[in-house]
């Protein structure tokens, strides 16, 4: 599949660029989009947690577009995805943003089970991309290595699972 350049980049992928630092590298490399709730998410975080991880202005500055997702693309996307009740604010956000623009060229990066099943319920499971194919794509290594969910196997496994109906 050609690489369309854009890519569509949830909450979880962006804390684990930054974290690995091979985001700027990411972003250079690509055109990143999120929508709003992936955005404040991504700049919130939770400082409660041991493996917080700070994402400000500067990061998400290297963000090319934060969309804001209509009542019509959630609505559109609740009837046609069953699943989509269950995935968070921010990862339903982008994937109703994303199946609006199901005739464009994008790649979506969600290391969420949910969002893997309701990319095959869609039938655009084979727009997903992990974070690590992302990086290598860019040219670069993450450094601390991407957690597993963040991996190309990882996302192979459920993609799979998914397709099976096991997931």
């Amino acid at each position: 599949m050609a690489d369309p350049h854009i890519v569509l980049i949830d909450t979880n992928a962006i804390i684990e660029a930054v974290r690995t630092g091979c985001w700027a590298a990411i972003a250079a490399r690509f055109r990143l989009e999120t929508v709003k709730e992936c955005h404040d998410e991504a700049q919130r975080g939770d400082s409660t947690r041991p493996s917080y991880v700070k994402v400000g202005e500067p990061e998400l500055a290297l963000l090319a577009a934060v969309h804001t997702v209509s009542r019509v693309e959630r609505a559109k996307l609740a009837l046609e995805c069953e699943c989509a009740d269950g995935l968070d604010d921010g990862e339903r956000g982008l994937l109703a943003y994303a199946w609006a623009r199901a005739n464009e060229a994008w790649l979506l990066c969600s290391p969420d089970k949910a969002t893997v099943r309701a990319a095959v319920e869609l039938k655009c499971q084979d727009r997903l991309i992990s974070l690590d194919e992302l990086a290598r794509r860019a040219g670069v290594r993450p450094r601390p290595p991407v957690y597993d969910h963040h991996t190309e196997s990882w996302l192979t496994q459920w993609r799979t699972a998914a397709l099976l109906g096991i997931l």
